[in-house]
């Protein structure tokens, strides 16, 4: 692992990218409305807390995804004639989201009973990873 490869600018708008994805697709006017139904909850979401450390906590994951996959996307162009490229970079977020982040959280999904909730959540984290893939393989 070499930290040193690790571009900290595309890794800071990586994360700014993710809460932009985020509300994006959370928002009341997309998915947010059945996410919400599909994991349980009732009532006014805005009652339910979700203050300063859901926040921090949220931009501290998205900071550790990014300088992780910064990694990888380095070592997956490393392996490429073409060394880190776009496609490189969005094939690595893809591969990411395949291989860990969809069937982890299918795994926890499947025993909460809420497979509706995972299409909406591993939707939005595959697109978070492809576009977190796409700025570090485009931004060397």
């Amino acid at each position: 692992m070499d930290f040193a490869s690790i571009n900290w600018l595309a890794v800071l708008a990586c994360v700014v990218a993710a809460m932009v994805i985020g509300s994006f697709w959370y928002n009341p006017k997309t998915f947010f409305p059945t996410w919400w139904k599909a994991i349980g909850k009732s009532g006014d979401p805005s009652m339910t807390g979700g203050g300063a450390m859901t926040w921090g906590l949220t931009i501290l994951a998205a900071l550790v995804q990014a300088i992780f996959m910064s990694l990888f996307v380095t070592a997956m162009g490393s392996m490429n004639a073409g060394g880190v490229t776009l496609v490189s970079g969005m094939t690595a977020g893809f591969l990411l989201w395949l291989g860990f982040v969809a069937p982890s959280s299918l795994t926890n999904k499947l025993f909460a009973g809420q497979m509706k909730a995972w299409f909406i959540e591993v939707g939005g984290h595959l697109v978070t990873f492809v576009v977190m893939g796409a700025i570090l393989g485009l931004w060397r």
